[in-house]
């Protein structure tokens, strides 16, 4: 762990979620002086209070829709990852307008918050949703990435840096579809798919607070950074489980959900002219045309058609064995098929 952290604040909104306890987990046997876990659910925190009992973490109730109550939980901090979000596509679709309220305005106030306190840096993650975006979910994410590049050019002259992060499927993470079919497996139900050759990118939730620990390390204000990370198609996951679990679920087709892409992008073809490529991950700089629009019609892109965007589906592809060794990673998994006993973690 990077010693930028020693006897630092930082505050994590959302925290109370899968991103916020994998930073915990990190961060509490460091030398970090304070962890701030600002969220909206009290019943997540004091779960978290019970479990950790770690006088380094501080517990903050409060909603990214309302300033004052970030504002609150802002002073005295270093660093920020705002990690808060509606995430899950349906109840994007249904309710539209929540979403803009937590992804977008949400995302401004915390924003503005972090430069009005003079935060040094902060960490805002996206989804690979937001590239190219069909559903509500993705377009309120790719706008709180253009909330965050746009008040990027304001801030430098106070020193507040903004980074942005963008990650494809984290892995039982909250609301995944991992859970889901192992949960099937157990009931002895089918193992419900809306597409075989949907495809995804797979990552732990090590890989990342790993990501936002690079992009923290490396970034300048207005970057956006991202992993190259595998990808596997769902019925390669499926079946993957199954012979994990030794199992014999059927595998049930369901079609594609509302909202639903076959397979999602990480960094668009317009983006990957200009991405930095560094060893595991892409930078993605900001546009730094300032005001003077005429520069958008006479500083343009070439030669855009020849370049691929960077995507679930021409990324690398696990096949079963590769996609049961990444699903071992998961302590869940492990605790079923090895019989290993649970980590002393707790599993939001």
């Amino acid at each position: 762990m990077p010693n930028i952290f020693d006897n630092k604040v930082l505050l994590i909104s959302g925290g109370s979620g899968s991103f916020g306890n994998a930073v915990l987990r990190r961060f509490l046997s460091t030398e970090i002086k304070e962890i701030r876990i600002f969220s909206r659910d009290e019943k997540k925190q004091d779960d978290m209070r019970q479990f950790y009992k770690n006088d380094k973490i501080k517990y903050f109730i409060g909603d990214v829709r309302n300033k004052r109550s970030i504002d609150s939980a802002m002073k005295g901090v270093d660093y920020v990852f705002h990690a808060a979000a509606l995430k899950q596509v349906p109840s994007c679709e249904f309710f539209p307008i929540e979403a803009v309220n937590t992804n977008v305005i949400g995302a401004q106030n915390l924003l503005d918050s972090a430069v009005d306190f003079g935060i040094k840096k902060v960490i805002v993650l996206s989804t690979d949703k937001a590239v190219y975006p069909i559903n509500a979910m993705g377009m309120s994410k790719a706008l709180s990435e253009k909330i965050m590049i746009a008040k990027s050019r304001d801030s430098n002259n106070n020193g507040t840096i903004l980074c942005g992060t963008r990650y494809g499927n984290v892995m039982a993470s909250r609301g995944s579809v991992i859970p889901l079919f192992i949960d099937q497996i157990k009931q002895g139900k089918p193992i419900t798919i809306t597409e075989p050759s949907m495809t995804r990118y797979m990552m732990t939730l090590e890989d990342a607070v790993n990501l936002v620990i690079f992009a923290f390390e490396n970034g300048n204000s207005g970057d956006i950074f991202v992993q190259k990370s595998p990808a596997a198609t769902m019925e390669t996951v499926a079946k993957a489980l199954i012979e994990l679990y030794q199992a014999k679920n059927e595998i049930k087709i369901i079609g594609i959900r509302h909202g639903e892409k076959i397979y999602e992008t990480l960094v668009n073809r317009e983006e990957m002219i200009k991405a930095e490529s560094l060893k595991e991950y892409f930078r993605i700089p900001a546009d730094t045309r300032d005001l003077n629009y005429n520069k958008y019609f006479t500083e343009g892109q070439s030669k855009i058609f020849e370049i691929e965007e960077y995507t679930s589906h021409n990324t690398y592809r696990l096949n079963i064995e590769e996609t049961k060794s990444l699903l071992l990673k998961l302590s869940m998994i492990r605790k079923d098929v090895l019989k290993e006993e649970s980590e002393a973690m707790y599993a939001p």
